[in-house]
């Protein structure tokens, strides 16, 4: 048991600290408080000294102490009520600046109109003109300037503990010579906190630009603009650079590529620092730099959300997210917090998954709105319970099965999750009068040639239907490809060059749609509040990307040459694939008040048909009819192309030679 005496002992310490920190704080601002007085008074005797050339005459010394006194406390005064005196020295910034010039103003003004207002009688308060002109730049000048030298100082001892800390990271002779792509206001920054990280070990030699009005100015310190990318291969060489970092703020997919392109052919390593547009802001340093990867290549513009309507959609109701666990499903939920609903209800089945989502959000948002519940979107029980006591306004289905190759050999599954797992829960919603329901849904439910599109395209009507017969208002978002989510090729590619190859690709005319998981996820939300009701929404996903461009790419960056240190193998079209996907029918689309959201005008089924197909689906599952299923899928959705799958029975016996050939292609 532990006794009394060591408590007061731990306390009496902690009491120590706490009394010790507040002295220091209080000596700190004593100081900064004497230090920006004296400024003050120096100033204004200073200004008096320039006005009668360093000769005030006698009458005059009286007038000097008089105003001084009451000048100087009256700059104080505007100085803290400006906030100048509220922030840490050692973090001043331009940022600062307006707080000096109002407090300069203010003072300006009520010593001026003083000199107007007060008679030749009181003619001790009345401070010169030029006097006060002179006093004010001084004043405030050099109380921004003390601050300067206090973050100047700070700096440099931060310099000095990092060459402590790591050594030769400052060594000239160790540091890696680079250039930085981009003059402009992300670039400057970036090379003022390189100049100042001691552990990037990093020697900038100047500045690349294609702006012809820069070329040899000097951006920051003494780097200047050496050329235009033009002149990359001549100044890496020249220069002996070992790799150049791209510094353009909200830098497009054309510019990077373009760039890109230019180090490879030189060739030198290129890197990036992503979103400069937050360590302009201030939220993020330069230690993000990083390899040029996929996302910056294939990622486009930001997405400009409407976040009115979103917040309106969202903000204080219980919002439900299925599949929450999943890359999709995950990317929402991170997304609907932003927009501050009264309960997330995060459903997923896998455990783990829940487990690591439900953490990551609440380590940002230490609230009880995040509401972890493992619960399979197939029970019918669970889901009434869910559903019945939490009564989610908006419902987001993401929960779905979508691998193509994987369902086509497992479509009994394909259609109990993606179709009447769908129906269960949208009726859910109907009947507990849920205000909203998105589905979302993918660009392979258009002409569907698998399983898992003719699934996805059967939900669809399913949620439509819904909307016919409930208040609830139901909307389905189709997108192609997300970059990075669980199972999609990029990951799979990147795994492959790891293990030294081969990269395998089914084809090499095959093209995909693709868009960041982030950008995905805002334009779902944007589709769920700009939706009236039954419409089917489709992304812009922007031009295909050529899987093999792809998978040369992905080499590249990883520093590594296509088809020589990597090889790339085609295997043939899997089960269900098609070599060009389509996100809508030519004669389906239509604009939306949003320049990246279009409504899918397409036919409906009317409410008997749903249920009679519901039925056939669920008989088919049941008797596990594969082929007759898939052909009542094609007759039911227009331009199915559905085909038999082959079962290995059915599949010819391989030869020596042909299984030696298929080997050797690996």
């Amino acid at each position: 048991m532990i006794s009394q005496p060591v408590f007061e002992k731990k306390g009496s310490k902690e009491h120590a600290r706490i009394l010790a920190r507040l002295r220091r704080h209080w000596l700190s601002s004593g100081t900064q408080t004497v230090l920006d007085l004296s400024v003050f008074l120096a100033a204004f005797v200073f200004a008096y000294l320039l006005r009668f050339d360093f000769g005030i005459p006698a009458d005059r010394r009286h007038y000097l102490i008089v105003q001084s006194l009451f000048v100087v406390l009256l700059q104080f005064v505007a100085l803290t009520l400006a906030g100048g005196r509220n922030f840490m020295w050692r973090y001043t910034g331009i940022a600062h600046v307006k707080s000096f010039m109002y407090a300069a103003l203010a003072s300006l003004a009520v010593v001026g109109l003083m000199r107007l207002m007060l008679s030749d009688s009181h003619q001790a308060w009345r401070v010169p003109v030029s006097i006060n002109l002179i006093d004010v730049v001084l004043a405030f000048g050099g109380t921004f300037a003390l601050r300067t030298v206090r973050r100047a100082a700070y700096e440099y001892e931060d310099r000095r503990g990092r060459v402590r800390e790591y050594g030769n990271g400052l060594d000239a002779q160790r540091r890696r010579p680079v250039l930085l792509i981009g003059a402009g206001q992300g670039g400057a920054l970036a090379a003022k906190e390189i100049a100042g990280r001691g552990d990037l070990g990093l020697d900038i030699k100047g500045f690349i630009d294609d702006d012809k009005m820069k070329l040899g100015r000097t951006v920051v310190q003494r780097h200047k603009v050496l050329g235009s990318t033009r002149d990359l291969p001549r100044l890496v060489r020249s220069l002996g650079i070992d790799h150049v970092v791209i510094t353009i703020a909200q830098a497009s997919r054309e510019e990077i590529q373009r760039i890109v392109k230019i180090c490879e052919e030189i060739p030198v390593k290129v890197k990036i620092i992503p979103g400069l547009y937050e360590i302009i802001a201030g939220r993020v340093g330069i230690n993000r730099i990083r390899d040029v990867d996929i996302e910056d290549l294939l990622g486009r513009e930001p997405v400009q959300l409407d976040v009115d309507s979103i917040s309106r959609e969202l903000a204080n109701k219980t919002v439900m997210v299925t599949g929450a666990g999943g890359s999709i499903g995950s990317e929402l939920a991170r997304q609907v917090m932003r927009f501050s609903p009264a309960k997330l209800l995060l459903v997923e089945r896998a455990e783990c998954a829940l487990f690591n989502i439900d953490r990551v959000l609440k380590e940002s948002n230490p609230t009880g709105a995040i509401l972890p519940l493992i619960a399979d979107v197939g029970d019918a029980p669970r889901m009434r319970a869910i559903f019945q006591f939490y009564r989610p306004q908006v419902v987001i289905h993401a929960a779905a099965h979508k691998h193509v190759p994987l369902m086509e050999s497992n479509s009994r599954e394909a259609i109990k999750n993606n179709v009447l797992n769908t129906k269960l829960l949208s009726d859910l919603a109907g009947q507990f009068k849920a205000e909203t329901f998105v589905l979302i849904s993918t660009d392979k439910a258009v002409r569907p040639a698998s399983i898992m599109g003719a699934s996805k395209r059967v939900a669809e009507l399913v949620v439509q239907d819904l909307g016919r017969r409930s208040e609830t208002r139901v909307v389905a978002v189709r997108f192609g490809n997300v970059i990075g989510s669980n199972g999609s090729a990029i990951p799979i590619f990147q795994e492959q060059i790891r293990n030294g190859g081969p990269l395998t690709i089914t084809d090499k005319r095959m093209q995909r749609y693709f868009m960041t998981i982030s950008e995905a996820a805002q334009l779902v939300l944007q589709a769920s509040a700009i939706g009236k009701g039954g419409e089917v929404f489709v992304l812009h996903m922007g031009e295909p990307v050529r899987i093999i461009e792809l998978a040369e790419t992905l080499i590249s960056l990883s520093g590594l040459r296509p088809h020589l240190d990597i090889k790339i193998v085609e295997t043939g079209i899997r089960p269900g694939e098609k070599l060009y996907e389509e996100l809508h029918l030519e004669t389906e689309e239509a604009g939306t008040s949003h320049p990246k959201i279009f409504v899918s005008k397409i036919a409906t089924l009317e409410r008997e048909g749903i249920t009679s197909a519901l039925e056939r689906l669920t008989e088919l599952i049941r008797d596990e009819n594969d082929g007759e299923l898939r052909r009542f899928l094609s007759e039911l959705i227009p331009g199915a192309q559905l085909v038999p799958i082959a079962r290995p029975e059915d599949q010819p016996e391989e030869t020596g030679e042909a299984l030696v050939a298929r080997l050797a292609a690996y």
